[in-house]
């Protein structure tokens, strides 16, 4: 009889329980210039092969799994042409990941930054967590975190924003994920706060 209750018991365990919760999806848009690294990162964090990343031309979309939330990132396109079409993709987004490459030229940081001061104004957005990833750190030309923040103006900026700035580069994967855990608690905190 001992056994046939031990049995049952592990049964219940195992098969009664029901289905492990589901873990929250979030939406995110990705934005950054054509070069900057926004395909790589996602692909990487996808465990995609880098052999078969193409630079995105107009928008993709990939669900990036992590253990605690699903993150719907739509990436767009960072060519001169599509980023004037960037704002009517905003809609329905929860979250921002703007991209760039700190080790890129003077003129195209300052068109980053250019970029990045009209998303983090964009109504659609201005009110939503931001991930500044300050990609390509393996780079000799790559502009520290410091740099960054002070070039981008992101202290007067971000005022009353929730936000982060990480340095990344693909070599290093264990700092990408910690960047995107950090943006994950920005967001339950937000969508927390909005309920």
């Amino acid at each position: 009889m001992e056994r046939i209750h031990g049995f049952l018991s592990c049964f219940r365990a195992l098969c009664c329980k029901g289905p492990p919760p589901a873990r929250p999806e979030y939406d995110l848009v990705c934005i950054g210039l054509t070069g900057s690294g926004k395909t790589s990162l996602l692909s990487k964090l996808c465990s995609e092969s880098p052999d078969s990343v193409v630079s995105t031309t107009g928008f993709s979309i990939k669900a990036v799994p992590f253990q605690n939330a699903i993150l719907n990132v739509k990436e767009l396109g960072g060519a001169d042409n599509i980023r004037k079409y960037w704002s009517r993709y905003y809609q329905g987004s929860q979250g921002v990941i703007f991209v760039l490459d700190s080790a890129s030229s003077e003129d195209d940081l300052e068109t980053a930054r250019n970029e990045l001061h009209s998303a983090l104004q964009h109504p659609q957005l201005c009110t939503l967590p931001f991930l500044i990833l300050a990609n390509h750190q393996d780079k000799p030309a790559a502009r520290s975190v410091q740099e960054v923040k002070k070039y981008f103006e992101l202290e007067p900026l971000a005022r009353g924003k929730r936000w982060i700035l990480q340095p990344c580069s693909l070599d290093d994967m264990e700092a990408l994920k910690d960047s995107f855990s950090q943006l994950i608690n920005l967001l339950e905190d937000h969508e927390a706060v909005r309920m």
